[in-house]
């Protein structure tokens, strides 16, 4: 059993988080988590679909059609920082001395491809010209010239861009401005995610970058709103308190901070399932912070997003017929084996094999815990060889199959099949998602209801030269989602422009 000072318990009560699930994430840590179980890669024909251009112009429009009577929110999780981003230039600051050294043999000594590439396409960089100018001395050799550039870019007494929110670097650079990823949501929000001559968006983003993002906003919004001729609320939010998780020691046991206070560490990206529980809306799209075109793809992704938006509400529409039916009572055999196939169908539900055998009203039960769950639809893209995760059908410890988005490290890569299974998939998850959130009352769903928490990771960490582990929760788009009724549609790779690397910015996706 764990032990909890008087301290630790009033360390709880601040933080919002119970002793229950202290015990549960001490539980976790020392069950472990296991691998998930791949059933096969989900597949254009076998958990993706695929539309021809007129199925996809038929579904725009039935959600064009609807627009103006729909509820629309946009969110994008952006408290990203750029220092990852920035890791290359980080790394060449500290090692690289041009008084010693040439830039070439740098290169030689170091393969450094990354800080190569970003070192000859620096005219074609976004910030570029505000580095130029910043700069007094533009003399030397070309190895000086890149230091001073970086120097520049990244010292905290210059720029300061490593310490930036990745949401509030330049991305494009339309001669006139240079717009951050924050600036293009707004405007691809413009194209998809308006009704009514409103936009509503909402970032999640970190306490501590919060007023940058609003100076940002009262800078770009007038301008973004002239061209779109929309009004635009935005609302901002942090991950809670209450989503830490415990890191405990090799034993264990809570590991304590040197002032014997227990530690908690921010739960990943999936703590912000709490956030997105906060929002109502009829339809929310959700996309992050680093994923934005330049304006001239700008209409081929907001299509995209009507496609996967028209999906939803043809699916939903016939979902919620069903479950008023499921909740007025007394179906026919016929009626109940309908309902059936609709799920199976259209919803990718899969049945035990002896739900057949079922008496009636228990048949109802089974279908009405089925269809009354939030829906995602998930545009996938093909795979090009990114890190990160895919769309598989997965058996969960039940023996319950279902498609889910899963991350390579859930995967037991020593368990020939299951890679083999992981080799195979076709599809990457961009992040692309439209969620319907309400069911056919138009009540919102509780999504914490629908979280598998079997589904987080265990990290290995060390702080203060002391080894820990920690646990990141179910993320926002695997485990978090698990329970949620899914449907995986193929989209365009135009929809995909991913910034990880500051090089990213480099690619012709990027160049305005």
């Amino acid at each position: 059993m764990i032990q909890l000072t008087e301290n630790d318990e009033k360390q709880l009560r601040e933080k919002g988080i119970s002793k229950e699930k202290v015990i549960d994430q001490v539980n976790t840590f020392k069950e472990g988590i296991p691998f998930v179980q791949l059933k096969n890669a989900a597949v254009i024909g076998n958990g993706i679909l695929k539309f021809t251009e007129a199925e996809e112009k038929e579904l725009i429009k039935l959600y064009d059609s609807k627009l103006e009577d729909l509820d629309i929110l946009k969110f994008v999780p952006a408290s990203g920082a750029a220092s990852r981003m920035f890791k290359a230039l980080f790394n060449f600051l500290e090692v690289y001395n041009p008084e010693e050294e040439t830039l070439e043999a740098y290169f030689e000594r170091t393969n450094d491809k990354d800080l190569k590439v970003f070192s000859e396409g620096l005219e074609r960089l976004p910030f570029y010209k505000k580095v130029i100018e910043r700069l007094q001395n533009h003399n030397g050799s070309t190895g000086k010239k890149v230091h001073r550039f970086v120097s520049e870019l990244m010292g905290e007494n210059a720029l300061n861009y490593g310490f930036y929110p990745k949401g509030l670097l330049p991305f494009h650079d339309y001669k006139d401005v240079a717009a951050t990823p924050f600036e293009e949501h707004l405007k691809e929000g413009a194209l998809y995610a308006s009704s009514n001559g409103k936009a509503k968006l909402h970032f999640t983003v970190s306490e501590q970058h919060e007023e940058m993002f609003k100076d940002e906003f009262t800078h770009a919004g007038p301008r973004v709103s002239k061209d779109t001729g929309l009004e635009y609320e935005i609302v901002y939010s942090f991950q809670k308190s209450s989503t830490d998780t415990l890191a405990v020691d090799v034993d264990n046991k809570p590991f304590r901070n040197d002032d014997g206070t227990v530690l908690f560490r921010p739960g990943g990206h999936g703590a912000l399932i709490e956030n997105l529980n906060d929002q109502d809306a009829d339809i929310i799209f959700i996309k992050n912070i680093d994923n934005v075109a330049v304006m001239k793809d700008a209409k081929a992704v907001a299509d995209s997003k009507k496609v996967l938006a028209g999906i939803l509400l043809k699916v939903q529409q016939k979902a919620f017929d069903y479950a008023g039916q499921l909740d007025r009572g007394d179906l026919s055999d016929a009626n109940i084996s309908k309902i059936k196939a609709f799920l199976n169908e259209h919803l990718n539900v899969r049945f035990t094999k002896n739900f057949d055998s079922k008496s009636r009203s228990e048949k109802t039960g089974i279908l009405k815990d089925k269809i009354n769950r939030p829906i995602r639809i998930g545009g996938m893209v093909k795979n090009e060889g990114e890190p990160g995760g895919g769309p598989f059908w997965v058996s969960n410890a039940k023996g319950e199959v279902s498609l889910q988005i899963i991350e390579s490290a859930q995967i037991d890569m020593s368990n020939n099949a299951q890679a083999d299974i992981m080799k195979n998939s076709t599809h990457f998850n961009p992040v692309d998602l439209v969620c319907g959130v309400r069911n056919y009352k138009g009540e919102k769903y509780d999504l914490i209801k629908f979280v598998d928490d079997k589904q987080g990771f265990i990290t290995d960490k060390t702080k203060d030269g002391k080894e820990l582990k920690a646990l990141e929760l179910p993320g926002l788009w695997n485990g978090a989602m698990a329970f949620w009724n899914t449907i995986f549609v193929e989209v365009p790779l135009v929809t995909f422009n991913p910034v990880k690397s500051v090089v990213d910015l480099l690619k012709d996706s990027h160049q305005a």
